[in-house]
């Protein structure tokens, strides 16, 4: 049986203005794609945003308002990301994104706000995507992983032997979800009989399942420091984060 680890296989990663896939615009991006006895090939943008990038989005990724000046403009960067994903789609390449919902979500948006094709548009009679998610694969694999933040990309790379010497570019957070995804399938072999709709529909389950989880630990264990609220609501949907609906909050 052919592995993972042995097939062509592509991965995604943005940065952005902020941490709100509904309402933030993304300020870079990369592709990576990987295996199948080829080379390498990795894709970036630079976007300019047409927005201003806050100071703490700076510090994460890097870029500033000066430098994104110099990006592309938005609508032809956005549509030639979407076009070369929906292609790999199409073609039944496995795209990988560690919390793909983050990602996903922040491009169909982006999409939208831009007046350019949708996902679905793009993708038609494609219901169950072969998409991977690391981060819900991992919170499904190895559920007891303790401290605070020990669920983020570095550490989690750490936790599966992924070396970087840079972090917090699209391209290397790109690649280093896709060597963990490598390293998850290397690791635990059962997932590499799931076929892409089966692992649709399980990723869809367990990160449900998993933010149900963290909304009730919220609501009856954590602190007020920690934002323990008994009402707090943690959306478990994926790939795709729903938008608001009218009269309901952000």
């Amino acid at each position: 049986m052919t592995t993972f680890a042995e097939i062509r296989k592509g991965s995604f990663d943005t940065e952005t203005t902020g941490p709100n896939p509904l309402e933030d615009r993304i300020v870079t991006a990369a592709i990576v794609v990987r295996g199948g006895g080829r080379d390498d090939r990795v894709m970036s943008w630079l976007i300019n945003p047409g927005v201003p990038i806050p100071a703490e989005a700076t510090e994460v990724h890097g870029v500033t308002d000066e430098m994104a000046a110099e990006g592309a403009d938005p609508k032809e960067a956005l549509e030639d990301i979407a076009e070369t994903i929906a292609a790999a789609l199409r073609y039944g390449m496995p795209l990988v994104a560690f919390n793909l919902s983050f990602d996903w979500t922040i491009l169909v948006r982006e999409l939208e706000r831009n007046g350019l094709p949708s996902m679905v548009d793009r993708l038609p009679g494609l219901r169950a995507l072969p998409l991977v998610d690391p981060h819900v694969i991992d919170k499904q694999v190895d559920k007891y992983v303790k401290g605070t933040g020990m669920r983020k990309l570095k550490p989690t790379a750490e936790r599966y032997g992924v070396e970087l010497a840079d972090w917090h570019t699209a391209e290397a957070d790109a690649l280093a979800a896709l060597l963990i995804a490598e390293a998850q399938f290397n690791r635990y072999p059962h997932l590499n009989t799931y076929g892409p709709q089966q692992l649709f529909a399980a990723q869809r389950t367990w990160r449900a399942e998993q933010q149900a989880g963290l909304q009730q630990w919220f609501r009856t264990k954590a602190t007020a420091e920690q934002g323990g609220d008994p009402k707090k609501v943690i959306d478990g949907s994926w790939p795709l984060v729903p938008a608001p609906r009218a009269g309901e909050g952000s």
